[in-house]
């Protein structure tokens, strides 16, 4: 995950947990609010003219959280849905 400075971390908790709680919990409309949030702090931390090294840093950092919640969230998930299931090797 993210790792940044425990002192960093607290003046971010208040304000992620008021949003967290108004985030739809339709799977259906969830997906489309948490991508307009994640592109709207992009644009307003960022701006909207950004430069090349912007959009390298940027795709970056959303590359590094999908395999970072891929390798922490879901590998372990996978790992044991195949003890519960059986693996494709089992057919």
């Amino acid at each position: 995950m993210p790792y940044i400075a425990r002192k960093d971390r607290k003046q971010y908790q208040e304000i992620l947990n008021s949003l967290a709680e108004i985030i739809p919990q339709d799977r259906m409309l969830r997906p489309g609010h948490m991508n307009y949030i994640v592109s709207l702090l992009i644009e307003k931390v960022y701006g909207k003219e950004l430069r090349y090294a912007d959009h390298n840093e940027v795709m970056g950092f959303l590359n590094c959280i999908a395999l970072e919640f891929y390798r922490r969230k879901t590998a372990p998930y996978e790992d044991l849905k195949i003890g519960e299931e059986g693996d494709l090797t089992d057919l």
